[in-house]
């Protein structure tokens, strides 16, 4: 298992993913908009751009509605002078080159595990390039899933909120629904969690086609108003952002901050890469997401220097009356779609993060039979729409939400390239000058706009960073909980070798059938076993000792599932394991031991052990008292192993101890 201990004694392993065992298997950030299971493999070149034109641009395809206005506010002439605009456009367009094109499409997307990627994907392939586990690349893990959240806070947030502040300038009536704004963009927002638990399959064939339309109105818009003033194609030669940020002096080191915001979503490349392949996303930005976005900022840009009042919301000033309801609705679909991508991928990330040990079990349900990444986490949907209406209530304008916007974003790429340091290194064996050749420059760029990011903070960046720590907190507080529990029941219990010898001495009373005892760590005698022959005195006519285990890989193929070591007459060691985006299930698991090995499990014959803890808190030892009380109050809400395991709540049978943290 990858970058945390097991999870206990009874059977509670990290171990919890999103796709359906042994049919196809989520991305980090899984969609819908894949059309059906395994989606690379059905759907042809074409479609799969298009899919990932739905899902993977969806974030940064709505930045244009507010990027461009923040960062012309923010310069010292207010973005009248025209020095601002062009470098202000000269500065969007060489970030989406350097982060977007360069770091994520041309680099990144090179470092893939398994063909998937996303930083927990990352930081398994980097534990592996460690030979060992690495507590700094744990570390930086649990960082970059923590700020994922905070991500996946705002931006629902700030998309629609940006979308339906259209309304203000609506042509006829638009002052009138001004007032409406919140309320409305908050009633979106509840139907779209409302939604998640029906799942979207219904309506993810459409994902695609419509994102596509919205990049093509971006770039019609663009295109009609670049000729507003033919000047602004001067901004694609990068000395005019850098005389701009040399002419604000530090102000233009906080403009960068707003800059960033244009490529937020960047992270979503190399998150959604194993739906989708290389191929199609590194296509369907260059040939198509980039371009519209290139012709739709220097639009705007365009537009500003043509009529500078236009600088009070540049994107909204370039849609012709004739269109603008149109725009407005296609804007508020492509905000909802960017959303449903965001949220979809914090439940993807939950259950990594469950499956590598970082998060208590937590329940996962699928909503779909057939499609890749379908699934629903009541527990994050809740989270993160209590968040959202949150930052909504508190912030009320997509200005102040862009405020507390990019920190999360920023620090999530700059994890991602420090792990990315350890694989340059380690796995793929390059030298330290030209390690330091290729990732210098991409931490640098991370750096400056992590620290511009983080002058924010006053004024709402607060927000993802709070969130952030209060997540690595409850992650670390599980791993060390978990650590310590694991511990010392390992120092209380016997080597199951020994209670062998001691069974052969004193046979006990036989039970006809078999008992599967899960637990955590094969060479120990299961508590479960313990209590069935101290209170019961019995022992079945077959024993296994059942463990689950997570590998560093996305998933593990059928004749890698099971392994089965033989310790005697009586006793059997199971080894199923899974990749960190597979979700077990053991009867499943038993079956392939009947196809593969020859072991025949009759499963209404068989009796599931599991270990039961009743943890009490502990002043003295291990934890402080506070994170004690934390760790046993995320124990008691896990999900039920039963469930968890996907095994028949009737052949289960719970045995119970008593351990302090």
């Amino acid at each position: 298992m990858v970058g945390a201990p097991p999870q206990g004694e009874d059977g509670k392993p990290a171990a919890n993913s999103p796709s359906p065992q042994d049919k196809s298997v989520a991305p980090a950030h899984p969609h819908p908009a894949a059309a059906g299971e395994g989606g690379h493999v059905k759907a042809g070149k074409w479609g799969l751009i298009i899919g990932a034109i739905g899902v993977v641009f969806g974030d940064i395809g709505t930045s244009p509605l507010y990027a461009m206005r923040e960062a012309l506010h923010h310069s010292r002439s207010g973005g009248t002078a025209e020095l601002a605009v062009l470098g202000v456009v000269s500065l969007v367009f060489w970030a989406l080159i350097l982060v977007v094109t360069l770091k994520y499409v041309v680099f990144l997307m090179k470092a893939d595990n398994k063909g998937e990627g996303g930083t927990l994907a990352l930081m398994a392939l980097a534990q592996r390039a460690m030979g060992r586990r690495s507590g700094l690349v744990f570390l930086l893990g649990v960082c970059g899933a923590a700020l994922f959240y905070g991500d996946g806070v705002i931006t629902p947030a700030i998309s629609v909120v940006s979308a339906v502040e259209g309304l203000r300038d609506a042509p006829g009536i638009g002052s009138s629904l001004s007032p409406f704004i919140l309320p409305i963009a908050a009633g979106i927002l509840i139907a779209l969690f409302m939604i998640q638990s029906r799942g979207t399959a219904s309506v993810a064939r459409y994902f695609g086609p419509l994102t596509a339309v919205w990049f093509l109105i971006l770039a019609g818009l663009g295109l009609w108003h670049i000729f507003d003033d033919i000047s602004i194609l001067r901004a694609l030669s990068p000395h005019y952002g850098v005389l701009f940020l040399i002419d604000n002096g530090f102000l233009g080191f906080v403009i960068l901050g707003s800059v960033f915001l244009a490529v937020t979503g960047a992270e979503a490349l190399y998150a959604d890469m194993g739906h989708f392949g290389k191929a199609p996303i590194r296509q369907g930005w260059l040939i198509f997401v980039l371009p519209c976005l290139t012709l739709n900022y220097l639009g705007q840009g365009a537009l500003v220097l043509a009529e500078p009042a236009a600088l009070a919301n540049p994107f909204w000033k370039m849609v012709p009356e004739f269109a603008y309801w149109p725009v407005l609705i296609m804007a508020t679909i492509a905000t909802v779609i960017a959303s449903q991508a965001v949220i979809t991928g914090a439940f993807s990330v939950t259950q990594q993060a469950v499956q590598l040990g970082l998060l208590p079990r937590i329940d996962i349900r699928n909503t779909s039979e057939s499609q890749a990444g379908q699934i629903f986490v009541p527990s994050v949907n809740l989270m993160l729409m209590v968040g959202v209406l949150a930052l909504v209530a508190t912030f009320q304008t997509s200005t102040a939400l862009a405020a507390a916007y990019g920190i999360a974003v920023t620090g999530s790429m700059f994890v991602d390239t420090l792990l990315a340091w350890f694989i340059v290194r380690r796995l793929w064996k390059w030298s330290l000058p030209v390690s330091l050749a290729a990732l210098a420059p991409f931490l640098v760029i991370d750096l400056v706009f992590l620290t511009s990011n983080l002058l924010k903070i006053p004024q709402g960046a607060w927000f993802p960073l709070a969130l952030g720590v209060i997540l690595i907190l409850i992650m670390w507080t599980w791993v060390r909980g978990t650590q310590i529990v694991t511990a010392k029941t390992r120092k209380d219990s016997l080597p199951l070798a020994d209670l062998i010898e001691m069974l052969r001495a004193r046979p006990p009373h036989r039970a006809p059938g078999t008992a599967i005892f899960l637990t955590s760590d094969p060479d120990i005698a299961p508590v479960a076993l313990m209590h069935n022959l101290k209170h019961n005195k019995v022992l079945h006519e077959k024993n296994v000792i059942l463990t689950v285990r997570t590998t560093d890989r996305p998933r593990v193929s059928a004749a890698d599932r099971v392994r089965i070591e033989p310790i005697s007459d009586d006793f059997k060691k199971l080894i199923v394991s899974y990749g960190f985006m597979e979700r077990p299930n053991v009867p499943k698991a038993l079956n392939l031991c009947r196809k593969q090995q020859g072991l025949k499990f009759d499963i209404m014959s068989t009796s599931f052990f599991l270990g039961r803890r009743s943890l009490v808190p502990s002043a003295n030892q291990g934890m402080p008292l506070w994170q004690d009380r934390l760790y046993i109050f995320l124990m008691r809400n896990a999900a039920n192993p039963t469930d968890f395991f996907h095994i028949p709540p009737g052949r289960v049978v719970e045995l119970g101890t008593q351990v302090s943290v």
